[in-house]
């Protein structure tokens, strides 16, 4: 039998990687054939002391990194090699650990910088860390009850922990008859839902009927329900974004999505499937849940909020008021690996009848993944509940975070940014030349630069805010931040919510902003004054 591809051949001392060797070696009466050890306790306890302090060295000099780096297409892949060593070097891991700090965290963006204010939080803790860390040492695959059992039912446990400190409706929950499971993002969740949503109306009207059905959002929901949409077999054209204004927060409007749908029935059309949000991606718009659901009830449409970013705030009461009506929806995402500790990837997704993912997601067991002990019982096998077979053990530290920081120090977490947002949106408003465009719920503050009226008003702010945007994250110290075109209006990001980000952080972006906007503004009443 031929050795295994990751065998060693060794020949009087020396090593190949797996080269089949010419055929006098293989005759060679002293060859022997020996295997890498690659789960050496010893190496593995020294290589993983290396780890934890390279990581622990990186977070105490995050300050040192440019938040986003000035780096051209192809800057790594010059200094690479361009094949794989054929052996490993002397002390091969640390020379690999010095690569990363050397070539490597130079040419990231390091979402964890206390700068970083351009996109919503991807937020770390040192919990959430070694709690991923010790998934991947375990390394189990959950697919099915009797594959992992102890995996399978912590899920369903802290799924239900997790839905009764956001506050969910007891009917998402396990314990009310819905249930929850963790995948990787929300666009795994939003694409499940689709689907399941698919085949329970084509059971209703027919499989023929696929070409009729359509699906809601407003113009303001991610871009992947779109593409999720299109994966599930609806027409392009067969997708509704109904328009939003600045009058309502850029939220759906009940009155417009009723009108959309009715056209849609009217027309011949079947109404599937609404997609409301909770804290948009661009300005962290909240559409009204319950009167969404009062319009989607007489259409049977299912109703799936996703609560990427913001579903992390109702661990805090004084944010519960946001989902009023939720008892009514068939399905709820959100993503604790943005904003709640747990690192990415962790998307936690709740319905409220699971039945209809099994029926849609199900798979035929075959012997090999039946078991005796499970026979008789009612147990979740979580492979019938997502698109994929092969998942990751996600609960175990989502199960830590909440156990080492408990829902109060969650709350706490995610006060201090709502605190830190609310600061800046105060000095935002405190410079007459700049204004707050979208009333701030959460952490994020979306603002612009008044453009004067002698320097062209409303017809050049947006092109003066693009050049502000690129000023503010071309000064190396930072801070970065991030741009939104909504309602026809050009406006500047700041996302407050890196675990390392502190009041200094955010007072030195203000001053950045501020400079920055004084320079931008001299130099247009230069130019203007020798052109006038």
């Amino acid at each position: 039998m031929a050795p295994p591809s990751n065998c060693f051949v060794t020949v009087d001392g020396t090593a190949d990687n797996g080269a089949v060797p010419a055929p006098a070696m293989v005759e060679a009466p002293q060859q022997k054939l020996q295997c890498p050890n690659v789960l050496d306790a010893d190496e593995f306890r020294r290589q993983g002391h290396q780890v934890i302090d390279f990581i622990a060295d990186y977070y105490g000099r995050m300050g040192d990194f440019p938040v986003h780096p000035s780096v051209t297409p192809g800057f790594l892949r010059d200094v690479l090699p361009t094949e794989a060593p054929s052996r490993p070097e002397p002390d091969a891991f640390g020379s690999a650990l010095k690569d990363v700090r050397d070539l490597i965290l130079p040419g990231m963006t390091h979402w964890q910088s206390p700068r970083h204010f351009a996109h919503f939080p991807a937020s770390t803790s040192t919990v959430g860390a070694l709690g991923e860390a010790l998934t991947a040492g375990i390394n189990v695959i959950p697919f099915t009850w009797a594959a992992s059992p102890a995996a399978t039912e912590l899920e369903m446990v802290v799924v239900d922990w997790l839905g009764k400190a956001l506050h969910l409706p007891e009917s998402l929950l396990f314990a009310g008859g819905g249930g929850g499971t963790f995948v990787g993002t929300s666009c795994e969740a939003i694409l499940c839902a689709i689907v399941a949503a698919r085949d329970r109306k084509l059971a209703e009207i027919g499989a023929k009927r696929i070409g009729d059905l359509v699906v809601y959002c407003s113009d303001q929901t991610h871009f992947f329900f779109r593409k999720a949409a299109r994966i599930a077999g609806i027409q392009r054209d067969h997708c509704r974004e109904v328009q939003t204004c600045r009058e309502d927060m850029f939220a759906l409007s009940p009155t417009e999505l009723q009108a959309a749908m009715q056209a849609d029935v009217d027309a011949g059309l079947v109404p599937l499937f609404l997609c409301a949000t909770v804290g948009t991606t661009q300005t962290t718009a909240v559409d009204p849940i319950g009167e969404l659901c009062a319009v989607a009830a007489p259409h049977g449409a299912w109703v799936h909020v996703d609560a990427a970013y913001a579903g992390s705030a109702l661990v805090c009461p004084e944010f519960r008021h946001l989902i009023a009506g939720a008892e009514s929806v068939d399905s709820f995402s959100m993503n604790p690996h943005k904003w709640l500790l747990a690192n990415n990837d962790c998307c936690a997704m709740w319905v409220k009848r699971p039945c209809a993912l099994v029926a849609a997601l199900g798979t035929e067991q075959v012997y090999i993944l039946r078991d005796a002990a499970s026979e008789g019982h009612d147990v979740v096998d979580y492979k019938d509940w997502t698109t994929t077979l092969t998942r990751r053990f996600r609960a175990l530290k989502m199960w830590l975070v909440l156990r080492c920081y408990g829902v109060d120090g969650l709350r706490g977490h995610i006060r201090s940014h709502v605190r830190m947002a609310e600061a800046f949106e105060d000095i935002v408003r405190a410079d007459a030349r700049f204004e707050v465009v979208t009333e701030r719920q959460f952490a994020l503050v979306c603002f612009r630069l008044r453009s004067p009226e002698k320097l062209g008003g409303e017809k050049t702010a947006n092109e003066l805010n693009r050049r502000l945007l690129e000023k503010v994250n071309a000064v190396g110290s930072g801070p970065y931040m991030s741009s939104a075109n909504v309602g026809g209006m050009y406006m500047l990001r700041c996302a407050i919510g890196s675990t390392l980000t502190e009041d200094r952080h955010v007072s030195d972006a203000w001053k950045v902003v501020q400079d920055q906007a004084s320079a931008i503004l001299r130099k247009m009443e230069i130019i203007y004054s020798v052109l006038g």
